[in-house]
């Protein structure tokens, strides 16, 4: 579960969004992983959870495609 963030310093990173606890907002969003490490980034909070639906959307969409192709039959 990947998604591409921007550190302050306009630095691209690529982070494991399930490994996410909480996003404090300080102003910049301030995200804490599990682990207790934390990354400070451009993106609002808003912009941070849209990218992990929309990750999470196209993931059930590649799911439910590969699904149709083996069985014939979509998910109810």
């Amino acid at each position: 579960m990947l998604i591409k963030l921007t550190k302050l310093n306009k630095e691209p990173f690529i982070i494991n969004c399930g490994q996410i606890e909480r996003i404090e907002m300080i102003p910049e969003s301030k995200i804490i992983m599990m682990n207790k490490d934390y990354y400070v980034v451009r993106e609002s909070a808003e912009e941070i959870v849209a990218k992990i639906i929309d990750y999470n959307a196209k993931i059930y969409k590649w799911h439910q495609k590969i699904n149709i192709e083996q069985t014939g039959q979509e998910d109810i």
